[in-house]
This record gives C-alpha cells, structure tokens and sequence, in this order.
C-alpha cells in the first residue's frame, strides 16, 4: 500500500448525508441512484453506489452515511448520468477469492445519532 501525505488526506473532504431518493436505474444490474442531502452549504448531490445486490432502495432512504463530496464528477450508465460522490463502507471480503467476494456485502457506516446534514468528518 503507498503512503500519502496528510497534505493530501486534508484534501478529501467527507460528509455526512441522508439519502432522500433512492433507484435502481432500469440499465443497472449493480448499482443504486441515490439523490444525497448535504444541508445547505453543499446542497443536494447525486451518487451511485454499487449495493443494489445486497440493499434494497428502501433499505436506505432516510438514513445517514459518509460520502466524499470533492470527487471529481463521473458518469455512469447508458445516459452518462453523473455521480458527485462517493458513499463510504467497508468491503470485507477482499482477502477471499473473487467469486467469494462478490457474495459478500458491504458494511454501511451508520451514525450512533443524527447530525446536521453536511457535517464534516475528521
């Protein structure tokens, strides 16, 4: 694993959202659309995240959980839909074989309490 400097880590800011919609696009057979709130310094912002095969829209909708806001944009699917950031979870199963992983779900990091939407993680 490369270092990085804590110049760099300084650089990605992380905040706390609530998922206020959530889709599996028609075209997906991985990801799940979510429409995130980051309170009114960031707004609203757009993200896939690829849990579709272990979450349930509802699962999520109404919750709160980490992102990276300061990705640069990507486009995802068919209709080049964008996506502003990047939902954090742990991903246990990465020391299993492929065919082992890919069956194992993701840990969504959830808030012991609620928070402002848009609070900074440190």
């Amino acid at each position: 694993m490369d270092s990085i400097t804590f110049d760099k880590f300084e650089q990605v800011d992380i905040r706390i959202g609530t998922v206020t919609f959530a889709e599996v696009p028609e075209w997906s057979h991985w990801v799940m659309k979510l429409k995130v709130d980051f309170g009114p310094e960031i707004g609203e912002k757009q993200c896939f995240s690829g849990i579709m095969k272990f979450y349930k829209p509802e699962d999520i909708v109404g919750k709160q959980f980490p992102f990276i806001v300061n990705l640069e944009p990507r486009k995802m699917g068919p209709e080049k839909e964008v996506s502003e950031a990047m939902m954090i979870m742990a991903a246990p199963g990465d020391e299993l074989p492929e065919s082992e992983a890919e069956e194992t779900p993701p840990v969504l990091f959830q808030l012991q309490d609620k928070v402002p939407n848009g609070t900074k993680v440190r």
